[in-house]
């Protein structure tokens, strides 16, 4: 069988995992988010915490729960790491650095799960699994509530509340994603990937010297990893290294678990507007980008470009063979269409145009389709967007979903698509104009400007992955990547939920004959050239000094 037929299998395979779970895990969480009823164990949860789930939030209020709580994660975070050093279960490692303690608190707090350190070299089991893998649940839960938040103002009328926070965050960690898993750890086990908490030991010789490897709760670390869209690895090679990701089959159950719960969310809207259909074109949407960039993706990779590709039987370098071309490349789309930020390859070392294609998925915003929670929420303003240029294209006032898109919406969503693009130009600009940051990287030229803008896309579109060749483990680094991923994350959340706010006090408006019909698979175009046209417009200019410029010289 030749590869690219191996290929093309595993993606039909994996399209057709997907859509089986599609309906059951979409109406599921619809039901968990409806439900007015509360489990024993999230009622004893309400009580430690002190919070009334039974009480509705407007904005200001949601946002004030946000914000609250993913401050006091950040705070927790941070400490943990300062004291590991005098913590039970360390490995005998060192307490974190402050300034990489503070990237790290930062970047899984904001579901980032940018990795400037080792893994294996420099947390304990204490900080890998009560902290890292607690803010893995946590930090998905919390963009599920925001994109929960959202759907409600969309739906609902006359009235400016859109849940509760404390309910919506418990429910996502102890309905959604704890069931699923223990399911898919017990799953990753059976592939291979361990679950111990074995110390340091070694294994053998390598170039003169001992080996060292440390055990963990690796299974049950990585399944939330990929499940919650974080993207962090317990080891430095991540999903590359066969304890996480063992084989061909739990790479392919990987990449599922990426696509999940986002692409499921689709069908959690279309229930809770009250239109099935209207889920099914924002699905349409997301899934023409996907399977677009992956197709782009294995053409680039397995493109001969000479006589070592022709015998390579394509792009091997930096790819594990135990994956080949194509597991390498659909699981690198899948990861940066997503917030996941985990890789099973070095993306460095894809060809000019094929780590061009994994930026611009980050670029495009985390929609296709994007991060547990925030690429629903970021398709939908994506959606605000298009109906908006199709209202004035036809001289008509915009309407989405029995709601006037006017002037005070539009700012919300425009704020929402420049903040992440300004944090993104802003902060390559000062490091590539800063004598010091240069010095990180490790090639010149275009490849190593794609290193520094790869490295902030990553952060403050809160996808984490590295493009690799960049010393990211400096204060420089540590300190502007850590605040473009709490700026991208939490700065965005502020105008998602204004805007699902102002939706939710208006009442709604009735459908006319010139009223766009947006169930359509005309509008899931319109969508799709809305988003290819603004990501373009606003990041062309850096595409072109970077992975462009590199591909047209190779």
């Amino acid at each position: 069988m030749s590869p690219v037929l191996a290929g093309v299998l595993q993606l039909l395979a994996l399209i057709a995992a997907l859509a089986l779970v599609y309906r059951p895990l979409g109406d599921y969480m619809a039901r968990v988010y409806s439900s007015p009823k509360h489990l024993r164990a999230e009622k004893w949860i309400y009580r430690a915490i002190g919070a009334d789930p039974a009480t509705e939030m407007r904005w200001p209020a949601y946002l004030r729960g946000v914000l609250a709580f993913s401050v006091i994660s950040v705070l927790f975070l941070y400490l943990l790491q300062r004291v590991q050093g005098g913590l039970p279960g360390s490995l005998g490692f060192a307490s974190i650095d402050p300034d990489q303690a503070f990237n790290t608190a930062a970047s899984f707090v904001s579901n980032t799960n940018w990795q400037s350190y080792y893994g294996e070299q420099a947390m304990g089991h204490v900080v890998q699994t009560g902290g890292l893998a607690v803010q893995n649940f946590l930090s998905a839960a919390v963009g599920m509530a925001v994109a929960v938040a959202l759907v409600r103002g969309f739906a609902r009328s006359r009235t400016g509340e859109l849940g509760n926070f404390w309910s919506d965050l418990v429910r996502g960690t102890v309905r959604i994603l704890l069931p699923i898993s223990v399911i898919g750890a017990i799953i990753l086990v059976a592939c291979g990937a361990i679950q111990n908490f074995a110390g340091i030991h070694e294994v053998g010789q390598f170039m003169g010297g001992a080996q060292q490897w440390n055990g963990g709760a690796v299974a049950s670390q990585e399944v939330i990893k990929e499940l919650g869209t974080n993207g962090g690895g317990f080891f430095n090679a991540n999903s590359a290294h066969p304890f996480e990701n063992p084989n061909p089959v739990s790479n392919l159950f990987e990449i599922f678990l990426i696509l999940l719960i986002p692409f499921a969310m689709t069908r959690t809207f279309g229930r809770m507007v009250g239109s099935l259909r209207q889920g099914y074109a924002i699905l349409v949407a997301m899934v023409t980008i996907w399977l677009g960039f992956t197709a782009l993706m294995m053409w680039t990779e397995f493109h001969h470009g000479g006589p070592a590709f022709d015998i390579a039987g394509g792009a091997l370098e930096g790819k594990e063979t135990r994956f080949g071309v194509a597991g390498s490349s659909i699981f690198g789309v899948a990861t940066t269409l997503t917030s996941t930020g985990a890789v099973n390859a070095f993306l460095s070392s894809f060809t000019g145009y094929g780590g061009g294609i994994a930026l611009l998925g980050m670029q495009l915003g985390e929609i296709a389709p994007g991060g547990v929670g925030s690429g629903l929420y970021g398709m939908l303003i994506m959606a605000v967007i298009a109906v908006f240029i199709a209202g004035l294209m036809v001289g008509r006032t915009p309407e989405y979903l029995g709601k006037k898109i006017g002037s005070r919406q539009i700012k919300f969503a425009a704020s929402y698509i420049l903040i992440t693009p300004a944090l993104v130009l802003c902060f390559t600009a000062v490091a590539m104009a800063l004598p010091t940051p240069g010095n990180s990287m490790t090639n010149s030229g275009p490849h190593g400007f794609t290193e520094i803008l790869y490295a902030y896309t990553s952060g403050a579109n809160n996808n984490g992955s590295a493009f690799a060749g960049l010393n990211a483990d400096t204060q420089w680094f540590n300190t502007t990547i850590g605040l473009a991923m709490l700026l991208g994350r939490f700065v965005p959340m502020v105008f998602v939920l204004a805007l699902a706010g102002s939706l939710a006090e208006q009442s709604p408006v009735p459908k006319t004959a010139g009223t766009l019909r947006t169930e359509k698979p005309l509008f899931s175009g319109v969508l799709v050239g809305t988003i290819l046209i603004v990501a373009g417009l606003t990041y062309f200019p850096a595409l072109a000094l970077g992975p462009l410029a590199e591909g047209l010289a190779s």
